[in-house]
């Protein structure tokens, strides 16, 4: 699984890291900001798409921040289960 991160949706770097994860038949979870960007498009039926649908950095940025704390806490709990 690739974690793709990006506001503006349109990072070079990241857009062609979602073509090599597709190359090699992972899938993508993208977190975009605005219109989702060049990334958007690229994303297939098995690929998930978190977008904030705001104009402002930060505010994407703070969204993105709380999205990647609640798939941590996911992670943690399917790996270690829940808290004593």
């Amino acid at each position: 699984v690739l974690l793709a991160i990006s506001t503006s949706g349109n990072s070079a770097n990241i857009v062609q890291a979602i073509q090599a994860a597709h190359d090699r038949d992972m899938t993508v979870v993208a977190l975009t900001g605005r219109d989702g960007g060049n990334m958007a498009s690229l994303l297939g039926q098995d690929d998930c798409e978190i977008r904030v649908p705001a104009t402002s950095t930060a505010r994407i940025q703070e969204v993105h921040l709380l999205v990647i704390h609640c798939l941590c806490d996911l992670i943690d709990e399917q790996l270690f289960g829940g808290a004593a």
